[in-house]
């Protein structure tokens, strides 16, 4: 009887050893898995502010565009921004984005890679009928305090 109750107690602890290794397994592929919809999400919503712009709020849109950036990229665009406004106002430009498609191309806990694909209608003084294009972007995000921010954005072929 007594080699039975070892190997029960043997199959029972490692039983609970397999449901342990296994429940932190699933706990690590969860948080992957909502780290990776948080950088989509991210990157989504940065590339649908950079490429929806309006003449008549630009300083609103522009800041916008800065509350999600971070690092070279929100230097760069702030650094811009008194610029563009003249400039956007002047040709009453509206620009109207949409984001076709995302994906990762590497991601770890603090930064990743994203190409976005988006659309976006351009109005102004010169084409005030509208004017069709299509952006392709690599955005570079890294996680700030929580949030995943824009840190690059290069447009890409």
């Amino acid at each position: 009887m007594r080699p039975l109750s070892a190997a029960l107690v043997a199959a029972t602890v490692l039983a609970g050893v397999l449901c342990g290794w296994l429940g932190l397994k699933l706990s690590d592929q969860r948080a992957a898995d909502q780290r990776r919809q948080d950088i989509l999400a991210a990157a989504r919503q940065s590339a649908l502010n950079f490429t929806s712009l309006d003449y008549r709020h630009y300083d609103r849109d522009s800041r916008t565009v800065l509350n999600g950036a971070t690092g070279d990229f929100k230097k760069q665009f702030a650094a811009q921004t008194r610029q563009l406004t003249k400039l956007v106002a002047q040709n009453k430009s509206v620009s109207e984005g949409q984001v076709l498609e995302a994906g990762i191309v590497r991601s770890d806990e603090r930064s990743a890679q994203v190409l976005v694909v988006a659309d976006s209608k351009v109005t102004n003084t010169a084409a005030p009928d509208g004017q069709a294009r299509t952006y392709r972007l690599q955005l570079g995000l890294v996680r700030v305090a929580g949030r995943w921010l824009t840190s690059d954005v290069e447009f890409v072929g």
